[in-house]
């Protein structure tokens, strides 16, 4: 599917991958955004400890070596009509 499909999949809550990517069990899922308290660096040290967080709906990536991490889409990523429902 294209990535505009796999937007609306991953929106509803499925992870959604490209059969181009190298790496193994590399997947991207949505965040909805929400709050939470500052509890360790370096958040503590710029706001202070306890404070609430809003934070913004995003996409993260599990990538190959098993960590995870906010994701930003490639042009490529974006043109190609590989993605698949994982």
């Amino acid at each position: 599917m294209n990535f505009g499909q796999a937007l609306e999949e991953v929106k509803a809550g499925r992870l959604i991958s490209r059969e181009g990517w190298n790496g193994k069990n590399m997947f991207v899922y949505y965040v909805s955004g929400g709050t939470f308290s500052t509890n360790r660096k370096p958040l503590t040290t710029i706001l202070g400890e306890n404070v609430v967080v809003n934070y913004r709906s995003h996409l993260d990536m599990k990538y190959a070596d098993g960590s995870f991490g906010v994701w930003l889409a490639s042009q490529s990523d974006i043109l190609a009509d590989d993605w698949i429902v994982v």
